[in-house]
């Protein structure tokens, strides 16, 4: 039996057969997402729990159903229309928007998630229907364990949580931040096989420093300047305890926090609860297994690279610790590893003689490292530091539009013949290069991955070359399902590079030889179980694992046996 909600639990019946014992009928079982089948409702349910009257005559089936909202999606004229149809949808018939979205996941993600989940984030207060997750703020922090008390679900194991203070390349968005972890849980359940029942999204507004959004009169959230230092700190706590208190075997997903405060929080509660943070972490594994495999495709090992990460927030901070790592497991030592990687700021390349934020410490470089490069003043530059590095890769995580320009991308391929050029940045309108221009530039023998989809560049003579995408969301619902399915206490180090190395070994089996670094979205579901799989057996590994339902050799058997996906169970009075 499991008891998911005081609402209703799922069972297997004398026979094995899995049903839903409900606690309530007639129109609230229309209202609850949860519950609501629609045309699906059968004749006997209709009358056994009250809906006689209440629905159309026709009964119809979950596949009917999906093909009559995907037609009324495509209707929509608009990307953010769409989106806005897709989330009416899920507080509707919640079961019905994943069979929808799981029946149609390539055309559908660029939706729920970057790019068009950026607009939604702008507009998040004019679009505003209904209510969704848990938000607490300085009117109700004091009351948090209340709050968390109020939900709707009893047994939450995944919880995405957003300050709004960094979200993708657009950064404030107070309280429209939301829209972020719901679109990140979308994509736990449809790709990475989470319940919908076991999430939560979480809204911590600690303010806004956006005077245009306090004085919208539109504006949902709370209209005061961010909360900082020992007073952020201290609302975090107070999340973190209230959280931990009624869902004790969760999973928190830190998500879209400043770099002034990621590296913080993440050291501050990940061993008082089991967390990571999606932007430092699985931003960090996913460019290490493209990374990887791009290595893979030249004939080259990743520790003979000289690596440029070009931004140094959150995501390119994570990047880099990732790298580091990444060259460290290819055999070299910390101080070898740090001598082949160069990080940029919006200053220049990281220089030990000027002040910086302690997580970028680790990268600066000393002026004796530089000395020979032709620089005309100040810290080097981009073009400075491609060409006085040596760099063979580049990665984009600035946030900043056409900052990888001709001159650049000719740099590199003065450099290696196959340069590797990864403009990761989210949304689209962040992305510091076009593919198209970049094969250009590099006379198309350069190696493409970007954060958000783009199309593959065709060339003049007629050779297509693939454009692979460098989706977090090929690291952090595996990583979050198999932390989950391991009742893991931490989500270790080892656990995130279990994962990417897990991506990079399905992208290699499967499509290296095609060229990609990156598999299709269409794979997402068995990348997802791939990566889980490999996450449980670490979380073994590393002592973390506490469930006695699986093993490391079973764990793939296990993942697949426990990945939900969307089914009406009949229903049985509770």
């Amino acid at each position: 039996m499991a008891r998911l909600s005081r609402f209703f639990e799922t069972f297997r019946d004398a026979s094995g057969e899995m049903k839903m014992k409900v606690f309530t009928d007639g129109h609230a079982l229309l209202r609850f997402a949860a519950t609501n089948k629609g045309l699906a409702f059968t004749d006997e349910e209709r009358v056994d729990f009250r809906l006689d009257g209440l629905l159309p005559p026709q009964v119809t089936t979950l596949e009917a159903q999906v093909d009559r909202v995907r037609a009324a999606y495509l209707r929509e004229p608009t990307p953010i229309a769409r989106y806005q149809y897709l989330r009416s949808l899920q507080e509707r018939n919640e079961l019905l928007f994943y069979a929808l979205i799981q029946a149609h996941l390539v055309e559908m993600l660029p939706i729920i998630y970057t790019p068009t989940v950026g607009e939604a984030v702008q507009k998040f207060s004019a679009l505003f229907q209904n209510a969704r997750g848990l938000s607490l703020s300085p009117l109700n922090i004091d009351r948090a364990a209340q709050a968390v008390g109020n939900g709707f679900y009893d047994d939450v194991r995944m919880i995405v949580a957003t300050d709004s203070s960094a979200i993708l390349g657009i950064g404030d968005q107070g309280y429209g931040g939301l829209a972020i972890p719901i679109g990140k849980l979308s994509l736990y359940t449809a790709g990475g096989g989470v319940s919908p029942y076991r999430t939560l999204p979480v809204g911590l507004d600690v303010g806004t420093d956006r005077a245009d959004l306090r004085e919208n009169p539109e504006y949902v959230g709370v209209r005061q300047p961010r909360l900082k230092g020992e007073a952020y700190l201290d609302f975090m706590d107070k999340f973190v305890a209230a959280i931990k208190a009624r869902y004790p075997r969760t999973i928190l997903q830190w998500e879209d926090l400043s770099k002034d405060t990621a590296f913080t929080v993440l050291a501050r509660y990940r061993t008082k609860i089991a967390s990571f943070n999606d932007d430092v972490q699985g931003t960090g594994a996913v460019a290490l297994a493209g990374v990887i495999n791009a290595c893979k495709l030249r004939g080259e090992r990743l520790r003979d690279q000289r690596i440029i990460v070009y931004g140094a927030g959150a995501g390119g901070g994570g990047v880099s610790m990732a790298i580091h790592e990444g060259l460290m497991r290819d055999g070299l030592s910390s101080a070898e590893a740090l001598d082949r990687l160069f990080v940029l700021d919006s200053k220049g390349l990281l220089m030990a003689s000027r002040d910086m934020e302690d997580y970028k410490r680790i990268f600066a470089k000393s002026d004796a490292a530089i000395s020979g490069w032709q620089v005309a003043g100040g810290a080097p530059n981009l073009e400075e530091t491609i060409v006085g590095s040596g760099a063979t890769i580049l990665l984009g995580l600035s946030g900043q539009p056409g900052s990888f320009t001709e001159a650049h991308a000719r740099a590199m391929a003065q450099n290696t013949s196959r340069p590797v050029i990864f403009p990761l940045s989210n949304p689209t309108a962040s992305c510091e290069a076009t593919p198209e221009d970049l094969v250009k530039w590099t006379d198309g023998m350069g190696i493409i991955a970007t954060g958000s989809p783009f199309p593959p560049v065709t060339l003049s003579t007629g050779a297509v070359v693939p454009v692979g995408q460098g989706n977090n969301a090929f690291i952090f619902p595996g990583l979050g399902f198999g932390a989950i399915l391991a009742n893991a206490t931490q989500v270790t180090d080892a656990m995130v590079m279990a994962a990417s190395i897990a991506l990079a070994d399905y992208t290699e089996q499967k499509h290296l030889a095609a060229g990609l670094v990156y598999p299709p979205i269409g794979e997402l579901q068995e990348v997802s179980i791939k990566v889980a799989a490999a996450v449980i057996a670490q979380a073994f590994a590393d002592g973390v694992a506490t469930t006695e339902k699986l093993s490391p050799e079973t764990a793939e058997e296990y993942v697949r046996t426990h990945f939900w996906r969307p089914r009406y169970l009949p229903f049985v009075r509770g």
